[in-house]
């Protein structure tokens, strides 16, 4: 028997390797588990914020991500600008995907974000508050990485423009 991590694996793996829809059964023989495992599995892949669809002829993983515009960039400010850097992305259709920062003993750090919208990120700035947290860039003097994502080139210029006019965008 398989641990749930490694099915949510090989679910994940096979809805994104398949052009056809898997069916539950399928994927419960597949596995040696029932097809109410498979639904469990299912439920906690998207509650992790993978978009699977089940359709009459199984289960898909939406694969609008191709045309999404992904961008890293490079940023730098102080702890009580981070809200407002965060809003500025999301103001324009932005997701903020992850922070990375770059240490010199331990290398990259990344933290997965997946902020969307604005309650999202009033949830993590409350969180931030509430655990008295410092940000990942305090150990870079302010300086971090973020990849971001829109729906549009349009929206991702509106995104970078404003954090340059702000200047939060390391440009050089």
């Amino acid at each position: 028997m398989s641990t749930s991590k490694e099915r949510k694996q090989f679910i994940i793996k096979k809805l994104i390797d398949s052009i056809e829809p898997q069916k539950g059964s399928t994927l419960a023989k597949d596995l040696g588990v029932t097809r109410q495992v498979i639904v469990k599995d299912i439920a906690l892949l998207r509650a992790e914020g993978n978009n699977i669809i089940a359709t009459p002829d199984g289960y898909i993983i939406e694969k609008n991500l191709v045309n999404k515009v992904n961008r890293i960039i490079a940023v730098n400010h102080h702890t009580d600008e981070m809200e407002d850097e965060l809003a500025t992305v999301l103001r324009y259709g932005g997701v903020i995907e992850d922070v990375v920062v770059e240490h010199p003993l331990y290398g990259e750090i990344r933290a997965m974000l997946k902020l969307k919208n604005f309650n999202d990120l009033t949830n993590f700035i409350n969180k931030f508050n509430s655990l008295g947290a410092t940000p990942l860039s305090s150990l870079t003097g302010g300086v971090h990485i973020h990849t971001i994502s829109t729906d549009s080139q349009e929206n991702m210029e509106l995104i970078l423009t404003e954090l340059k006019d702000k200047g939060y965008l390391i440009t050089e």
